[in-house]
């Protein structure tokens, strides 16, 4: 099932007798198997208000992620939060759109810096369980009343409801960038480093560390951006105060930075190993504890330590190894043998799973959206 419009979504969702499994870009296969006819979100696309003065983009839920960056690039505009690509790490080949990246809530490395995807989420058009078109928010910044569904449905993997429309605020692209590169830091000097780049006055919009970079030795890296002599200057100041953690050089060159941060935030270090792939967020603090503990095949540190990747044996479930430590784990890459048996997501403690089983009630009492994806 393909509905071109937002009615045509509505009537096949109301109409469904059995579970419906929704389908966005085909770029993210994550959560428990889920079983029933596939609902395929891509016939709801296009731009439909894109007003760059007022720093708002609304587009069609099934719209192509690369459609809006084009829009977004050729106004010297961009998405803030820097959505990462998983068809690398993933070994998928479909196409990235605005309701997946949405519905998942993906947010790259610059979130340390300006938040999520759903801090930029002005508003959003969806269809619950029962086929009712509810709305919430607006396209336009102003617009913060009622209650806050457009949190809600960031994250929630259309268990809740299916996207239509996503409207988001957007922001200026900086004229250039930098990166600080240290080499050779254990993790745990690793996010010092980082704490105390993000500790600066500098402006940091990204910090991220291998244990494995790309010539097999650690690899921090810290970014900068704005204007071309604020830059240079922040570069220099940082470069001095984190002379401490050994000897640091300096990329400017525009493609190699961008290649570069783009390795980092899609992973793709890990796209052609075998094993499992996690997903874990914990205190930045916390980052070298749980890489003694996993003692995985490869990780990667973001967001200075708090976004923790781990490539891991197959089948293996890190969460034991995790006991004592904060934060959560989600397993984002196993075979379906895997999938059936390890929770993909962090098991909830029992008060806050019944309040989610309660929200699920409210918006999809059939339960028919994507059942069994999330518990």
């Amino acid at each position: 099932m393909t509905p071109q419009t937002e009615a045509e979504l509505a009537e096949m969702i109301a109409s469904a007798t059995g579970p419906l499994r929704v389908h966005g870009g085909g770029t993210r296969p994550i959560g428990g198997p889920v079983e029933g006819a596939v609902l395929e979100t891509g016939g709801m696309r296009g731009i439909h208000l894109y007003e760059p003065g007022a720093l708002t983009l609304v587009a069609g839920a099934g719209t192509p992620l690369s459609e809006v960056e084009a829009a977004l690039d050729a106004e010297g505009q961009r998405l803030p939060f820097e959505p990462m690509d998983h068809r690398a790490l993933l070994g998928t080949t479909g196409t990235p759109t605005v309701g997946g990246m949405a519905a998942a809530n993906v947010s790259g490395s610059r979130r340390i810096q300006v938040g999520a995807c759903r801090d930029f989420m002005l508003g959003v058009r969806f269809v619950d369980g029962m086929g009712r078109v509810l709305k919430n928010g607006g396209r336009v910044m102003k617009n913060v009343t009622g209650y806050d569904l457009v949190k809600l449905m960031a994250g929630s993997f259309g268990t809740l409801g299916v996207l239509s429309e996503v409207s988001f605020k957007v922001l200026p692209k900086p004229e250039t960038s930098a990166v600080i590169q240290i080499g050779g830091l254990s993790d745990a000097r690793a996010v010092e480093a980082m704490a105390a780049a993000l500790g600066s006055p500098f402006d940091v919009t990204g910090a991220a560390h291998m244990p494995k970079g790309q010539g097999g030795v650690p690899i921090t890296m810290i970014r900068i951006e704005g204007f071309e002599k604020s830059v240079t200057y922040r570069a220099e100041q940082l470069k001095s105060r984190l002379s401490i953690f050994g000897e640091i050089a300096v990329e400017t060159q525009a493609e190699k930075v961008a290649a570069d941060w783009q390795w980092l935030r899609d992973v793709e270090a890990f796209a052609d190993q075998p094993g499992d792939v996690w997903r874990i967020s914990v205190k930045p603090s916390d980052g070298p504890r749980v890489g003694a503990a996993l003692q995985a095949e490869q990780m990667l540190y973001d967001w200075g330590g708090g976004l923790i990747w781990a490539l891991v044996a197959p089948g293996r479930d890190i969460r034991p190894a995790m006991a004592g430590i904060g934060g959560h784990a989600t397993l984002v890459r196993a075979d379906e043998a895997t999938r059936a048996t390890i929770p993909a997501f962090q098991p909830e403690p029992a008060p806050v799973a019944a309040l989610s089983r309660g929200v699920r009630a409210k918006f999809d009492p059939r339960g028919i959206l994507n059942p069994g994806l999330m518990g």
